[in-house]
């Protein structure tokens, strides 16, 4: 035997690339953050399984799509206590059991961001810090000038910036009598709650409850509708203040509903229905540090979802996913999510009446297994 055949019949096999596991770790980071994509890896093969079960490589798959997860469903306050409702299709689809939380008392949901939902329990002057894919709960009691049981009030829960362990809560309260917001922040970080902040607020705007306010860079923006005067009072969550700016329009028209949102191209934006006509407005700043209002698109609703406009007089606006800018539209049978920037919309296969909703955005990693351990796949989530 030749030396040239001898050091070709010696050769090493080169290694495929899915045999690095380093590599092939960042190959499955990077699959489409649906609840179905880990469940269908984990089949593919028990070292494939191995991976994505690992809690270090699950943990990283969320914070790799925490600017991008999935709108899963959505929340709302069902006395006594809170119920949840799929928004996804099969294979995606979670279903309400896997988010059921037992309480023994009257809870108020709050707010849902960043995957984590906000419980208030007046009755005990404290609010619930719920992540639905977790389990994890932390309950937190109100600051002394903050009054949960009889003045009106908001109540916002978001994870700090770029740290998916801790979060921060922020408290409202309407004082329609003196005419004042007054407002607290927590950390988790610090355990500890900021000072009150309060700023001047015309009575005429805090006539009705708020719709779920937008986060903005590093601001909490709460729409506070009255029928002679409407104002967005804007908390900086840095400076830790508060401000109060106008509206596109100072009052609402008859069958008027606005709700702030995410502008195209980044900002703060107001989306304004009335009937079937829908403006999308958006806040610019000049270089003076002026603000004003400009008109985006418009559309007609009755043109653009499959409605029976006969018997279809208007339609509601209940919800708004801020990372996926999506707003929940109801009519008297259906609620339809629609993409404020693409148009595209989708119907959601339960229909659940509520007048206010909180939607789940999420990246739902939590089952790889059958019955929810971690050495197979979840076949209730394949088999749908």
């Amino acid at each position: 035997m030749s030396a040239m055949t001898a050091t070709l019949h010696h050769r090493p096999r080169s290694r495929s690339p899915l045999e690095d596991e380093d590599l092939l770790s960042e190959i499955l980071l990077r699959l489409p953050p649906q609840p179905s994509s880990l469940p269908r890896a984990s089949a593919v093969c028990k070292r494939w399984r191995r991976l994505v079960s690992d809690s270090g490589f699950l943990r990283r798959y969320r914070q790799h799509h925490r600017r991008s997860p999935p709108v899963l469903g959505f929340f709302r306050s069902d006395y006594p206590g809170i119920s949840y409702t799929p928004a996804m299709e099969a294979p995606d689809r979670v279903p309400a059991s896997r988010f059921s939380l037992h309480l023994n008392d009257r809870y108020i949901i709050l707010s849902c961001r960043h995957g984590l939902v906000l419980i208030s329990h007046s009755s005990r002057n404290q609010v619930l810090v719920w992540d639905p894919v977790t389990g994890d709960q932390h309950r937190v009691a109100a600051p002394l000038g903050i009054d949960m049981t009889t003045t009106p009030m908001d109540g916002q829960v978001l994870r700090a910036a770029a740290d998916a362990q801790h979060f921060q809560v922020v408290l409202v309260n309407y004082k329609k009598k003196y005419a004042r917001a007054i407002a607290a922040i927590y950390s988790s970080e610090t355990g500890v709650w900021s000072n009150l902040i309060q700023t001047p607020v015309p009575r005429e705007a805090m006539e009705y409850e708020s719709m779920p306010p937008v986060l903005v860079g590093d601001s909490l923006y709460i729409l506070l509708p009255g029928d002679s005067t409407s104002v967005i009072l804007e908390v900086d969550l840095d400076s830790q203040s508060l401000a109060v700016s106008g509206l596109p329009m100072d009052t609402f028209a008859k069958d008027q509903f606005l709700m702030v949102m995410r502008a195209e191209g980044g900002g703060l934006g107001v989306l304004s229905l009335t009937g079937f006509a829908a403006e999308l407005w958006k806040r610019n700043t000049n270089c003076d540090g002026v603000a004003s209002w400009v008109l985006g698109r418009t559309f007609e609703l009755d043109k653009l979802l499959p409605l029976n406009s006969e018997n279809i007089r208007h339609t509601a606006m209940v919800a708004y996913a801020e990372e996926n800018n999506v707003a929940f539209l109801r009519t008297f049978d259906s609620i339809f999510m629609v993409q404020l920037e693409s148009l595209q919309f989708s119907k959601l296969p339960e229909n659940s009446n509520c007048d206010i909703c909180y939607p789940l955005e999420s990246v739902y990693a939590a089952e790889t297994s059958i019955g929810g351990g971690h050495d197979g796949a979840d076949q209730n989530m394949l088999n749908q």
